[in-house]
């Protein structure tokens, strides 16, 4: 469904464009954006490599597990239908600690793992689950503690200070984490509420 709301996007862009005799003005944009596109994308590939080495040196330092320590007592509390040693478990335990470090990019397989552990414990193929739910609102709103991709985004653009914003970060994404938190407890909440389950 997305892609043909992108094809309808593009191509009524195209049209009203020929309709004005503007197709030249929608050359130049696609040509300018690509090359933007490359460019800003070669030059994040450094800098998003430093960082994920510098979270490499504080994972074999045992910054993980020290996380992952901090952690786990909010699974457990969060993910009370779910079994402590469950492979669920560990996966999001280890999706959270990703996200957590700033390392999207681990995050992501773990995330699919956890998803697919839950799956398995899930009575109804059809429906989610309230613990899948749940993982869904932590993993789209974690608390960052170090943003890499928008440190080097801001880098790459001659940012004096690309770092100054983790302090900022830390307070917005602490307080996302907590609205989703809270909305998916109150939905969930009244969701079995309103079908007459216990909660």
């Amino acid at each position: 469904m997305v892609n043909v709301l992108w094809l309808f996007l593009m191509l009524s862009g195209i049209v009203v464009a020929a309709y004005h005799g503007k197709v030249d003005a929608v050359t130049k944009a696609v040509l300018e954006g690509a090359k933007f596109g490359v460019e800003t994308s070669l030059g994040l590939i450094a800098i998003i490599t430093f960082w994920l080495g510098v979270m490499r040196v504080a994972q074999e330092a045992g910054l993980v597990k020290v996380v992952t320590w901090f952690v786990r007592p909010l699974v457990r509390c969060l993910f009370r239908g779910v079994p402590p040693d469950h492979p669920a478990t560990g996966a999001i335990i280890l999706n959270l600690s990703a996200n957590i470090l700033g390392l999207g990019n681990a995050a992501t397989p773990a995330g699919l793992i956890a998803m697919r552990e839950l799956q398995k414990l899930n009575p109804n193929a059809e429906e989610a689950t309230p613990a899948m739910c749940t993982f869904l609102a932590l993993n789209t709103a974690c608390i960052t503690l170090v943003p890499t991709t928008v440190i080097g985004i801001r880098a790459l653009y001659g940012s004096r200070e690309p770092a100054s914003i983790i302090g900022t970060t830390i307070l917005a994404t602490a307080i996302g984490m907590t609205v989703a938190i809270a909305g998916d407890a109150l939905l969930r909440w009244w969701h079995t509420r309103r079908r007459g389950a216990k909660w």
